[in-house]
C-alpha cells in the first residue's frame, strides 16, 4: 500500500448541499431558510440578548444577577511594608514623595500605608496617611517615629 492508494472509508465523506442553484435542485429559491423572518436573512442570527420571549442568557447566570453594593468612595492604599523601609538610612524622613522617588508606589496619587511585615532595624522619621499597629510598635521600638498625614 502506498500513499496515493489511501482512500476514506465509502459513505464517511458526503458532498455538501449546493443551496440556492436553481428550482430544479430541490433547495433553490429560498434555499431551505424559509420566506421570512431573521433565519431567511444573511448575517440575521441576532444576537446574545436575544432569545425571542426567553429570559436572556446573561441574566440566567447567577454571577450576572447582582454584586451587591460598591461603595462610591472607596480609597486604595499604596501598601509597604517594613522589610521594604531597609533602604532607608539611619534618620531618613520616609514621605510619599520620598517614596515615589524611590519607586515603592503603585500610584502616587492614592495614600500610604505602611504594614508591619519584616523588621525595621534603623530609626526613621515616618510621614504617611496610615500606619498599622504592628508597624507602629516595630518603627518606635527601632527609635523612630511615626506622624500621620491628614487628608
Amino acid at each position: 500500500m502506498k500513499l496515493h492508494d489511501l482512500i476514506p472509508n465509502p459513505g464517511s465523506k458526503k458532498n455538501r448541499k449546493r443551496v440556492g442553484r436553481g428550482i430544479s435542485a430541490g433547495q433553490g429559491k429560498t434555499a431551505g431558510r424559509g420566506t421570512k423572518g431573521a433565519g431567511s436573512r444573511s448575517g440575521e442570527e441576532g444576537h446574545l440578548y436575544r432569545q425571542g420571549g426567553n429570559l436572556p442568557f446573561f441574566r440566567r447566570l447567577p454571577f450576572m444577577r447582582g454584586e451587591g453594593f460598591t461603595p462610591p468612595f472607596q480609597v486604595t492604599f499604596n501598601e509597604v511594608n517594613l522589610d521594604q523601609l531597609a533602604a532607608f538610612s539611619a534618620g531618613a524622613e520616609v514621605t510619599p514623595e520620598t517614596l515615589d522617588s524611590v519607586r515603592m508606589l503603585r500610584d502616587s496619587r492614592n495614600p500610604v500605608v505602611i504594614l508591619g511585615r519584616g523588621e525595621l532595624s534603623v530609626a526613621l522619621k515616618v510621614r504617611v496617611h496610615r500606619v498599622s499597629a504592628g508597624a507602629k510598635s516595630k518603627i518606635e521600638a527601632a527609635g523612630g517615629s511615626v506622624e500621620l498625614i491628614e487628608g
